[in-house]
């Protein structure tokens, strides 16, 4: 019982329902107090072809932190080829709680493609974070950099030009700026600020440290040398804006 859930694949044919569902009771669906909830995605926005494991894993994450498994729509009845008795498995008929036992929520999601690239993860729940080792931000009108940086964590600072010399002109003022900065600035603001209110540039580089005064000299041999250790680089060509990896 130490999985909860399961988003299955769910490829939604006679062939492959009967065969994910035979394997999933023979594995997940034995010796249980607990039977193991299973539903798909597809059933509400289609397979997304290559996306649609990714598509499982974000439902399954967001189950997880609204303590709800979600129904598995337009099921009329389970397929007649699966023995459903043959192991504690149900379908989601209904939206469900996922009740607080004491120890993290678990789930499994599958995604199955062609020529045998099956691939099956089991996600847990993450710890609650340790509200004393947050840096806390205060309101600002709507507009104050959201936290999700604690105390030493690394922080990316993006930097971006038309051409390497562009991107050197740039990582040079910006080592300018961490140099002369004082305590109040603190790094995943201008992180924020570089991710969020500067263009993308072809010419990009990331600097990847805990503060003001690891990005700094990181910058400065980004200027003058075109790289440096924790800077990562690269040329982007027409990579449309809002895409996020």
């Amino acid at each position: 019982d130490l999985v909860d859930a399961l988003e299955a694949h769910g490829t939604g044919t006679t062939l492959g329902d009967p065969i994910e569902a035979q394997a999933v009771l023979a594995t997940y669906g034995q010796d249980r107090e607990q039977p193991l909830r299973m539903g798909s995605l597809k059933a509400n926005i289609g397979h997304l072809q290559a996306s649609s494991g990714v598509a499982g894993v974000i439902k399954m994450v967001l189950a997880m932190r609204h303590g709800v498994l979600p129904k598995l729509l337009h099921l009329d009845e389970p397929t007649p080829h699966v023995d459903w008795s043959s192991g504690a498995v149900e379908l989601l008929t209904d939206n469900q709680p996922w009740p607080d036992t004491g120890r993290p929520r678990r789930a499994g999601v599958s995604s199955f493609g062609g020529s045998g690239t099956n691939a099956h993860v089991v996600l847990e729940q993450a710890p609650e974070p340790d509200p004393e080792a947050t840096e806390e931000t205060e309101p600002d009108n709507g507009t104050a950099t959201p936290t999700v940086f604690t105390a030493g964590s690394v922080v990316p600072w993006l930097v971006s030009g038309r051409g390497q010399e562009g991107l050197a002109g740039q990582a040079g003022r910006l080592a300018a700026f961490a140099e002369s900065a004082d305590e109040t600035v603190r790094p995943v603001d201008v992180a924020w600020s570089l991710a969020a209110t500067r263009a993308a540039f072809e010419h990009r580089a990331v600097v990847l440290g805990t503060d003001r005064t690891e990005h700094a000299p990181t910058l400065g041999a980004l200027a003058c040398q075109g790289t440096a250790p924790g800077a990562i680089t690269g040329t982007f060509d027409a990579v449309p804006d809002g895409v996020a990896f």
